[in-house]
């Protein structure tokens, strides 16, 4: 939207131009379904595969293994549905801080199975207890583990090697929901740490409604969507090609721009977090900003009562966009479960802003400017 500031890149990104002209040029010129025999539809299905073999070689993983889906969502309830339909899992092992897409479909699965649900401790610095998960995956013989690679609201990352090693020791699956991570950290699937990762284009400057699962060779699990044989008998219904050409084209992008988009964004997030500190009072940041943490993504205590109450709101007026918690969970009662496990009992208002790459210092600028006059307005009331 024209003139505002938009901070809330966690939540979904602008699509970048070249992806909007990829997207085109296949809406425009080719329209066979992929399932046709015929010459319109081996076009769009070479398209298909040719998409799914980039996608592939980007991540150091075989084009068999990656799984068109609608987005982050239904590749997380596909692996771990699947997983638990197909294999004898004893108990799931996840964290009290996951994204719903996560906490709800483990919470279901395991009170259906009637299977252990584990939740490892959390740090007061919002990072997983890693004695406690093993010592977790010392209890059970064949447990799924399922822990996000970058937390969507703190930012705090997961040594995602580490995590999948341990779990493997132990005999176990590993899910990781890697959509805040994909198309800004890389990865070597065929190191073999993971069982199952997941994407979402919009998170990289792709298009909505577009995502994949990554599922190892070594693994095999039970479709949950049927009715037709596409993505190899593992998600029924026509694909939607025009978004994985999307989401091939914004990854690619993603991955050529990697160095200088980490640089940039870094610089605007550590330019936030020097201002707020130097220029605003009471100022806290959630997790582990500085430590290892997603570039991305600043989550920003701020003082209880007058200063806080309505804050977001009056971004919003003054043209900011940015966000209480996770996107997903807008308009919720009780707040955001992340926030409220790591800071029980607080009443501080915490705002989510995160980053991309087409964000610019001087919206950093303008938004500290609209908080300080927030802070000055109270202060004198």
């Amino acid at each position: 939207m024209e003139n505002r500031i938009y901070l809330d890149n966690a939540a979904t990104t602008p699509i970048d131009p070249a992806v909007v002209e990829s997207m085109t040029e296949i809406m425009a010129n080719h329209y066979g379904n992929p399932s046709s025999t015929h010459g319109h539809g081996r076009k769009v299905k070479n398209i298909l595969e040719e998409s799914r073999s980039k996608v592939a070689k980007l991540l150091g993983c075989k084009p068999s293994e990656i799984f068109f889906t609608s987005g982050g969502t239904e590749a997380d309830n596909l692996a771990l549905r699947g997983a638990c339909e197909h294999m004898k899992i004893d108990a799931i092992i996840s964290s009290p801080i996951e994204h719903h897409a996560v906490s709800h479909t483990v919470e279901e699965i395991c009170e259906k199975k009637n299977i252990p649900l584990a939740l490892v401790d959390i740090q007061a610095d919002g990072h997983v207890n890693m004695t406690h998960l093993k010592e977790l995956l010392s209890k059970y013989k064949h447990p799924l583990v399922s822990l996000m690679h970058a937390n969507n609201e703190i930012g705090n990352m997961i040594d995602i090697e580490a995590v999948g090693n341990l779990v493997h020791e132990h005999n176990g699956l590993f899910h990781c929901d890697t959509v805040q991570t994909m198309g800004h950290h890389t990865f070597d699937l065929s190191k073999g740490y993971v069982d199952f990762i997941c994407a979402a284009a919009h998170k990289f400057n792709g298009p909505k409604g577009s995502g994949f699962l990554y599922i190892s060779r070594q693994q095999k699990i039970s479709p949950e969507i049927t009715g037709g044989s596409q993505e190899r008998d593992m998600r029924g219904g026509t694909e939607n090609v025009y978004g994985i050409v999307g989401l091939t084209k914004a990854l690619e992008l993603s991955y050529e721009r990697l160095e200088e988009k980490h640089r940039h964004i870094s610089g605007l997030k550590d330019h936030m977090m020097k201002r707020l500190t130097t220029e605003l009072e009471d100022i806290e940041f959630n997790g582990d900003p500085t430590g290892q943490s997603l570039y991305t993504v600043l989550s920003v205590s701020f003082p209880p009562k007058d200063v806080g109450s309505m804050l977001l709101f009056n971004l919003d007026i003054a043209g900011i966009s940015a966000s209480g918690g996770s996107a997903c969970s807008s308009g919720a009662v009780g707040g955001s479960h992340v926030i409220n496990h790591i800071n029980p009992g607080s009443d501080r208002t915490t705002i989510r802003f995160s980053f991309g790459p087409f964000n610019t210092m001087d919206d950093i600028d303008k938004t500290v400017e609209e908080l300080k006059k927030w802070y000055k307005k109270n202060n004198q009331a």
